[in-house]
């Protein structure tokens, strides 16, 4: 199994505090940022960062779901760390200043993809669609935090 990753980033007027806040918010702001990729949402414990267990399911193509539960954590300051419980998935969002109201965002997924060809096929083509859909996530967190 080879590992994939698929890396985002996006320069978001708005300050790094107000960013992270409003990515760290998945009761309430977390909820408002996601396309039509994902559905079944619920927080099933905490809500605010550190602690929180959100649940969804990712329909990154027609034919693939992820039925992902995820712990988060902040392990430094203006990161949330996503881990699934139900596969090697592991989602890393840092946000660090940028200038006068202004932040870098850099949503970074990591996860043992499979073997043979259709790893092969996983490593060529997941990231570009993994990364599509966290641009609209990012466009949907700047249109929040630029209110």
């Amino acid at each position: 199994m080879a590992q994939v990753e698929a890396t985002t980033e996006r320069t978001i007027a708005a300050d790094a505090e107000t960013v992270f806040d409003a990515l760290a918010d998945y009761t309430g702001t977390r909820a408002k940022l996601l396309p039509e990729h994902f559905s079944e949402y619920e927080v099933r414990e905490g809500g605010d960062g550190e602690g929180t267990l959100v649940h969804w399911k990712l329909q990154a193509t027609s034919k693939r779901i992820r039925d992902c539960l995820l712990e988060v954590s902040e392990p430094t300051d203006g990161q949330l760390v996503e881990k699934d419980r139900n596969s090697s998935m592991v989602t890393t969002w840092t946000v660090t200043p940028a200038g006068e109201k202004q932040s870098r965002v850099v949503v970074s997924t990591v996860w043992n993809g499979a073997g043979g060809i259709g790893g092969f096929f996983e490593k060529t083509f997941a990231p570009k669609g993994l990364g599509r859909i966290y641009d609209a996530v990012l466009d949907k967190l700047a249109a929040e935090v630029g209110k």
